[in-house]
């Protein structure tokens, strides 16, 4: 046999060998079509959440006295990072706290305001940051107020005359007072809550579901008589504990009060307590499943809801991080509570969660990280500075570029499989099969593309085909990385192995883009397809 048939030989056993092994090393494809549109992105996505819990209000936000503070009392360093997050809204007072709060202590002159028992955190609520003070610190930062009114220990009454207070111009009593506190404009504040995680056996004034949605409905029924324009949500289940059954609240709070709320909130915390990364990094998906359990919920009670021309009910994510290790009797209470030092899996988790919210952007309408500053927190602070923790990060750049239409895309990947373990404190466990290692959403605002890639895997790089189906890649893309040493690295005063990377920029021409995503990274490409 001559030399040019034995290399045909050769040739064809590999080829053999290949397909049988399936050896043949294929790229990840991400595709991209800018017809296939999920929904239009509600910038109110990238809220946050300051409670009167720890060190997140005294000593975060609010700090009299401290040579870091403007006259207000206000942190010049915090507001600094907080705009540089462009937080778009921002839920206040609580959380658990919300559930004893009664507005009135914190309004008036400081010095008469009377100091209060803290009972969901045990601490001493001084009062001396309330209605007005947050009021200014969210003008300061840019943000839309979210106010939670009292629906354990308060009234109907009281959650009215809150309103009365905020958003009346002049004439009744509590616009008057707000007037006599110098305060002359109403707040005109839009977003109310009906209570906080009500279905939960810690908070106070628990209440059944047919309880909560008849005091619920009669509060918003005084609530939008005095301000008509406000828009209202309902406490959602935050109990997945076992015996609890959160959809049967969610189901019965919908069913009552479908024609009343615009939106149904839900908390979701995660955690690594048995340090196992590949299950962690799921956990995103056990919040998608749920939003996609509620979204149904809605859709049946949308059939026979009378809203007339109001907006279908919508899901608010009003809590969620990562929280498993500030979450014991010592590190629950009092006033350095809650306080996380958050690594890179942390980061990619919270990457991971957004990419969820982009992906279901036609019911999710609003999310608020939990919390601002110190308490399970992006920014962390101390009496000479501040550092920013892993979490800002990714949160930063899906805030200040992630706009427009949400865009459904494919991604066909390698996947893995999880052990059975729980996402949460007490929460029931569960098991994740088929998780892509590479998690992904895209928006599109005109040509501009933004694609979001979450690379899970914890040693691998992979090369990843970008195709276009709908146009061609134009110009340079910029991509933007968040990524550490390993994922266990973290930031800390004086330290910062976490942080956003400006990766460069590489030229795109044609319909398909290849890009290798690092392994245990968060990745942004900005894009332009014409």
């Amino acid at each position: 046999m001559n030399l040019k048939g034995t290399k045909i030989l050769l040739l064809h056993a590999f080829l053999a060998c290949v397909l049988i092994s399936g050896s043949f090393a294929q790229n990840a494809r991400i595709k991209v079509d800018l017809d296939r549109k999920i929904g239009e992105i509600d910038k109110k996505l990238y809220g946050n959440f300051v409670e009167h819990l720890g060190r997140c209000v005294y000593g975060g936000i609010y700090d009299e006295g401290s040579p870091l503070s403007d006259d207000r009392g206000f942190r010049k360093d915090v507001l600094e990072a907080v705009k540089d997050l462009n937080v778009t809204i921002t839920r206040y007072p609580g959380g658990n706290f919300v559930s004893n709060y009664h507005w009135i202590d914190g309004v008036g002159p400081k010095d008469e305001r009377p100091p209060r028992m803290e009972l969901a955190w045990a601490r001493l609520e001084t009062n001396r940051f309330g209605t007005n003070e947050f009021m200014e610190f969210a003008r300061e930062i840019g943000t839309e107020p979210y106010f939670s009114v009292n629906m354990g220990t308060g009234t109907i009454e009281e959650a009215q005359q809150w309103v009365e207070y905020c958003n009346v111009k002049e004439g009744p009593f509590f616009a008057e007072l707000r007037k006599k506190h110098g305060y002359p404009e109403p707040w005109n504040i839009k977003y109310w809550s009906l209570g906080n995680e009500m279905d939960g056996f810690w908070q106070m004034g628990h209440l059944n579901a047919e309880d909560y949605a008849k005091k619920a409905r009669e509060a918003a029924k005084l609530m939008k008589l005095t301000s008509p324009d406000i828009k209202l949500i309902a406490a959602g289940s935050s109990n997945y504990r076992p015996n609890a059954d959160p959809n049967e609240w969610n189901a019965t709070i919908l069913k009552e009060l479908r024609d009343v709320v615009d939106y149904l909130a839900l908390h979701m915390y995660v955690g690594n307590p048995d340090d196992n990364y590949y299950n962690y990094l799921s956990t995103p998906l056990v919040l998608e499943e749920r939003t996609k359990v509620v979204k149904g919920l809605i859709a049946r009670e949308m059939e026979n809801a009378n809203r007339g021309k109001r907006d279908p009910i919508y899901i608010a994510w009003d809590e969620y991080n990562s929280w498993y290790r500030a979450r014991d009797a010592e590190t629950m209470a009092g006033t350095r509570a809650l306080e996380e030092h958050y690594n890179l899996e942390d980061a990619l988790v919270i990457a991971g969660f957004l990419n969820v919210f982009i992906r279901n952007a036609d019911i999710v309408k609003m999310a608020n990280m939990a919390q601002l500053v110190n308490v399970i927190a992006p920014i962390f602070t101390n009496e000479e500075g501040l550092f920013i923790q892993t979490i800002y990060y990714p949160l930063q750049l899906f805030a200040q570029n992630a706009h427009g239409t949400s865009l459904d895309v494919f991604v066909d990947c390698e996947n893995y499989s999880t052990d059975e373990f729980f996402i949460g404190l007490g929460e029931s466990i569960t098991q994740q099969d088929n998780v892509p290692y590479l998690d992904v959403s895209a928006s599109a605002n005109g040509d501009e593309v933004i694609i979001n890639v979450v690379n899970r895997h914890l040693e691998k790089d992979i090369e990843t085909d970008i195709i276009s189906q709908s146009g061609e890649f134009s110009g340079s893309v910029n991509i933007f990385e968040v990524n550490g040493p390993s994922v266990k690295a973290l930031n800390d005063f004086g330290k910062t192995e976490v942080k956003t990377v400006e990766k460069g920029t590489v030229k795109a021409k044609g319909e398909v883009l290849t890009y290798r995503f690092p392994a245990h990274s968060f990745t942004q490409l900005h894009c332009k397809i014409k």
